[in-house]
């Protein structure tokens, strides 16, 4: 036994191209997820009919990690942040190619920016776990991503590096000094491009309602139902719709846009159907909680002739509204608190909601946004081909 470990050879690493092609292609796929997220990102805010592929289901869907505050870091959208941060990485494995001695030269550098997404994975993964309670999957491949640049960078590092950390992360900066007509332009460009970002990148998802418009028309409806458009309408939408659901929100504003180019042909009428589990039937568990009170407070609101004034109100609350205030409701709609303040224990203001689900349901809705159209029902979009006729 003694003599066979005597004799035995020692293990010869594989080349140094069979660690750095797999941290390329990693490199490679993080960027090109992050420009699908960013695709993804602004669509969800601009594009009334998109959906991603991976809004499957209320555990997993993209879209809603996309419509949380949570996706925006220094007025950036994240997604933007990962496309320039893998491209750097790229820029660096393109330099990272030029090292001829034995002592490979960057991956200390990579190691520590690796690390780094790997923390900042590791907390949008708590966020999407504990705060949106939603994952998204192209996220998830992106925390895959941080993981394998970190531990091939450490593997090359530990297989053809031999330095202390500090020293070779000294060494890997000189190592790209050592290319100043490629390394000065392609840094200084990625610094002004991240300043640029972050003095003017333009804020898409800032999702606002045209002011109220004296020249567009209000009113209620023979059963009590409030509409802003047209006196006489060429097309009359009914819409079902909840205010803590953020594609009844943008759809509800891109309407309210296409009137105010419209006043004179279309009409828009106003109903509730709040996902909510305390008084929806078709929702078990707690989904919008507080939707059903944000109807309540409308329904009150359009008794005393408040209504838009109260809806725009509403549907711009973040969705990670905690407890209910009702006085910075009052206050914000002009409506004395006094009027307000026993809205919630209101069983006319319950009945009329009540009798809008009931109606939702009669209309077969499985969720918001809903639109009736000529007794016809439209889930969460309406077909281009009704609205292209009204767009300029």
């Amino acid at each position: 036994m003694w003599k066979f470990l005597k004799h035995k050879k020692p293990i010869i690493p594989l080349p140094y191209l069979y660690y750095f092609i797999p941290a390329f292609i990693i490199a490679l796929i993080g960027f090109f997820d992050s420009i699908y997220l960013a695709v993804s990102h602004y669509r969800n805010y601009v594009d009334m009919g998109y959906q991603s592929f991976c809004a499957i289901s209320q555990a997993f869907n993209c879209d809603t990690v996309s419509q949380s505050p949570y996706s925006i870091l220094l007025d950036v959208p994240i997604p933007i942040w990962g496309i320039m941060g893998y491209g750097f990485i790229l820029f660096l494995l393109a330099i990272a190619l030029h090292s001829a001695d034995e002592k490979k030269r960057i991956w200390t550098l990579l190691m520590l920016i690796s690390l780094g997404f790997s923390v900042y994975s590791v907390a949008l993964a708590f966020i999407s776990s504990y705060l949106i309670r939603t994952y998204c999957l192209m996220c998830i491949l992106s925390y895959a991503v941080n993981l394998g640049l970190l531990f091939y960078s450490w593997l090359i590092r530990k297989r053809f590096g031999c330095e202390s950390f500090f020293t070779a992360f000294k060494l890997d900066v000189l190592f790209l000094m050592g290319f100043p007509k490629i390394s000065i332009p392609v840094t200084s460009g990625f610094a002004a491009i991240t300043l640029i970002m972050l003095l003017a990148f333009p804020p898409y998802w800032h999702l606002e309602p045209p002011a109220l418009s004296e020249n567009t028309p209000t009113g209620v409806t023979e059963d009590g139902h409030p509409w802003i458009g047209a006196e006489n309408p060429e097309l009359t939408i009914i819409e079902f719709s909840d205010y803590r659901c953020f594609q009844c929100k943008k759809m509800h504003y891109f309407l309210r846009r296409l009137i105010e180019s419209n006043p004179d042909k279309i009409r828009l009428v106003h109903r509730h159907f709040p996902m909510d589990h305390t008084i929806n039937p078709i929702v078990q568990e707690p989904f919008h909680p507080g939707a059903a009170q944000f109807a309540i407070i409308s329904l009150f609101a359009l008794e005393i002739g408040k209504f838009w004034e109260m809806n725009d109100l509403l549907f711009g609350i973040p969705q990670d509204i905690g407890e209910i205030n009702l006085r910075y409701f009052a206050k914000e709609a002009g409506i004395e608190f006094e009027e307000m303040r026993h809205v919630f224990q209101d069983r006319q203001l319950l009945a009329k909601l009540i009798q809008d689900i009931r109606d939702g349901l009669k209309y077969e809705l499985t969720g918001t946004p809903g639109f009736i159209i000529d007794e016809k029902v439209y889930l969460a979009q309406i077909p281009p081909e009704i609205l292209r006729p009204y767009l300029k």
